[in-house]
């Protein structure tokens, strides 16, 4: 799907995972806020991508559907290379997808630890990576933002997998906003709970049960998306330039 000729004075971002859910919810509102926005899921979400640049059209902002696996680095590469050279450049890396498993450690398979590390971890290193190659290459600057998640810190009973991925892309985010400083780059991330989500709404009544009386009087309440959407969209605007390195929480309710 082409991208839409509009004038090319706003800045652009791409918004990984976001078919549906947060990432997609982040993506209207960067629309909203006046970027022109690249969305990427992998190939069995080409419809909902579809779907997802008529709405970001619709509101005035040029948009391109982009079909990779960000744990492929070469996908993730020509990705960024891609928007680059469609939209005119790239101002904003939201590397938002990523993966739950909910099951114990005792049943977790090798192969299910890796896949939720290459998606979770090498996923958000290459969205990071190649993000900043083409910002530091422009010499405008820049945001990247990850997701990661509450469970970054406090492990949970069934989430040690998906809570361990989190807890690197903690690293990751503070590793990466020292390095990219220099080149007028912020690196932050948000701490999404649990968010009301088709992911989330899979795995809920599960979740709920097992972890209820695990963790110290968890009320599990349930937000929107919206709530992530617009503590991105602070993080993206040119007056958030102070703020680096940072970790946000959000739609998380706990009590002691």
């Amino acid at each position: 799907m082409p991208a839409l000729d509009l004038p090319t004075n706003s800045r652009i971002a791409i918004v990984t995972g976001a078919s549906q859910g947060i990432g997609r919810n982040i993506a209207l509102r960067l629309a909203d806020d006046g970027l022109d926005v690249a969305v990427n899921d992998i190939p069995t979400k080409s419809a909902a991508l579809k779907e997802l640049v008529v709405e970001i059209r619709a509101k005035g902002r040029r948009a391109l559907a982009i079909e990779a696996d960000v744990s492929k680095e070469d996908e993730v590469a020509a990705m960024v290379t891609r928007v680059a050279q469609e939209l005119g450049g790239l101002d904003v890396m939201v590397a938002n997808a990523g993966i739950m498993l909910v099951k114990s450690i005792l049943e977790t398979s090798a192969d299910e630890l890796d896949r939720t590390n290459a998606i979770n971890i090498r996923g958000t290193l290459l969205s990071y990576k190649y993000a900043a190659k083409q910002m530091i290459e422009q010499g405008r600057g820049g945001r990247i933002i990850g997701e990661w998640s509450f469970f970054r810190i406090l492990g949970s009973p069934m989430l040690a997998a998906y809570s361990a991925s989190k807890f690197a892309v903690r690293g990751l985010t503070q590793s990466a906003a020292r390095e990219f400083a220099p080149y007028n780059i912020t690196v932050n991330s948000f701490a999404p709970g649990i968010i009301k989500t088709a992911m989330v709404d899979h795995q809920r009544n599960h979740t709920r049960r097992k972890l209820r009386g695990k963790l110290p009087a968890m009320h599990l309440n349930i937000a929107e998306p919206e709530v992530i959407a617009s503590l991105v969209s602070y993080l993206v605007r040119p007056e958030s330039y102070f703020i680096t390195g940072e970790q946000r929480e959000s739609g998380f309710s706990l009590s002691h």
